[in-house]
């Protein structure tokens, strides 16, 4: 290379690679493969013992790759019947790479976050000239990264967007409102190259638009993850991103297949954060070794600084003692209005789904097990080892409601309003209910105590004076004592869910 400010690319080259080990390394082997080469006219860019283990490495033009293999061959013909050359074979269609950086390691690092392995690397430290082979299709991707390390190119993350309903819908939007301004601030260009649902899916690489609804409503895509994985292989993209804003216990097995592909993983589906914890634990190796991340600041508080709050706290080293608070933002609006108004548990409830605040069944948010399962996955930020089924959870469904069609529940809803009626008289004055998720105990031990329950609380107390569907979360230190750290704030609601997705993404972007 003579030009610092160029990277240059030699593509249709070819490795010839010897295999041996108690013959490779010896004295003179060096010059044999380079003498007969050159004796059969073939023209030799790079010799390395460092490409392979146990053996070397021959760059040469892919044309010349099959005749070196047997020049080679017939030079080391005795070495091969006596066993101290095992193979000798070549690998074609590569490219090379050349450039000049005094940062190789960080871009190396990017190249493997992107699964990109250089097959042999040539190093001149004293220039900082840096020469990569990697395969011919990872040679754009391979170029692209260097480009953004180099000359500060905007950096482009790709998103797989997996479900577009209120949540994902409205990340759609968020996103193309804020593409350009995040392009001018952060030098990051996110481009949405897939949009799916259940059924189908939509692919552009150049990024959706504004027309992003008509692009899925009328793609003859097939839905699968394997379509995914290849349309970003075939176009070779870098930075994958796979954002998961589904509900579905299905879907969330899928998400070791992005990680061992190539993809990071965002998302507010908190399925696979409450899964037995041998998965749990699994799926965070799998990060690792691959050099992924995945981001789930929305699993609890929808966009509230939780997640993050706690693992700052425990990663110092501070003892949290207790978490405590009011996790659903639909029960807070439930319990919040029916202490205050004189309407009936039942007119409550309904007016919560007309607003949009419950699941298509309210008993998915009765059950309590959605509070349940945002608890659990503060415990385990914690490094407890609880399951789902050690949880404490008083069910707001009477039993004799629980099997029955969604529609004959929501016909009988007005039976639950004597029950409920009567708990809220019976309370002590200026007292208020409220459907808590109380995490307690000896939190030192391999697990803790986790409760999901109604309570009646002062009014006048940081829990009782809730307002709307906000949510709040009291966390107890030992530093702290008596005094808990306290988070409030909107709990529920597409926006600040879609908002809260947003901001994982752009932290991903910023660290990719």
């Amino acid at each position: 290379m003579t030009d610092q400010n160029v990277i240059n690319i030699y593509r249709n080259k070819a490795l010839v690679n010897f295999e041996g080990k108690d013959f490779l390394g010896q004295i003179g082997v060096d010059s044999r493969i380079f003498n007969a080469l050159n004796g059969g006219g073939i023209s030799v860019g790079v010799i390395s013992q460092q490409a392979i283990e146990n053996g070397i490495s021959v760059l040469v033009d892919e044309d010349d790759a099959q005749d070196a293999v047997d020049v080679l061959k017939k030079e080391f013909e005795k070495e091969k019947s006596e066993g101290h050359v095992s193979n000798i074979y070549s690998i074609e269609n590569l490219s090379v790479i050349g450039f000049v950086s005094d940062n190789y390691n960080k871009i190396l690092s990017e190249l493997q976050r992107n699964k990109i392995f250089p097959l042999l690397l040539s190093q001149i430290a004293s220039a900082g000239r840096v020469n990569i082979v990697v395969t011919g299709n990872q040679t754009e991707i391979t170029k692209n990264i260097i480009e953004t390390e180099i000359y500060g190119k905007p950096k482009t993350v790709h998103l797989a967007l997996i479900g577009h309903g209120n949540v994902g819908g409205t990340l759609v939007e968020q996103i193309l409102d804020s593409a350009h301004d995040i392009l001018n601030r952060k030098r990051v260009e996110l481009k949405i190259v897939a949009i799916a649902n259940s059924r189908k899916v939509a692919f552009n690489k150049a990024g959706f638009g504004s027309d992003w609804r008509q692009k899925i409503k009328y793609s003859q895509n097939e839905s699968s993850v394997q379509s995914l994985v290849d349309f970003a292989n075939e176009h070779h993209l870098e930075n994958l991103v796979m954002v998961d804003n589904t509900a579905s216990k299905d879907f969330v097995k899928n998400y070791p297949i992005f990680v061992e592909n190539g993809f990071d993983v965002v998302g507010s589906n908190k399925i696979y954060n409450t899964l037995p914890i041998a998965e749990y634990r699994n799926f965070r190796k799998l990060l690792e070794k691959n050099k992924k991340k995945y981001l789930y600041e929305t699993n609890v508080g929808a966009g509230l600084p939780l997640i993050d709050t706690i693992k700052l706290l425990h990663l110092s080293g501070e003892n949290i003692t207790r978490i405590k608070g009011v996790f659903s933002g639909t029960l807070s609006y439930v319990f919040n209005n029916f202490s205050l108004r004189n309407d009936k548990f039942s007119t409550i409830t309904s007016e919560a789904m007309e607003k949009g605040f419950t699941e298509p069944d309210p008993r998915e948010d009765l059950s309590g097990n959605d509070v349940a399962r945002k608890l659990l996955i503060l415990a385990r930020e914690l490094d407890l080892i609880n399951e789902f089924d050690d949880i404490n959870i008083q069910n707001l469904v009477p039993e004799n409601l629980l099997s029955v069609s969604k529609e004959e529940f929501l016909s009988r809803l007005e039976e639950l309003d004597v029950d409920y009626q009567k708990i809220k008289e019976s309370q002590e004055p200026n007292h208020v209910l409220r459907y808590v998720g109380d995490l307690h105990g000896d939190l030192q031990k391999e697990k803790g105590e986790l409760d999901v329950k109604l309570i009646s609380v002062p009014a006048n107390s940081a829990l009782g004076q809730l307002k709307g569907s906000d949510s709040i979360f009291e966390i107890y230190t030992e530093s702290y004592g008596e005094n808990p750290i306290v988070i409030m704030g909107a709990g529920a609601g597409a926006k600040v869910t879609a908002r809260g997705v947003f901001g994982d993404i752009l932290r991903l972007s910023e660290t990719k």
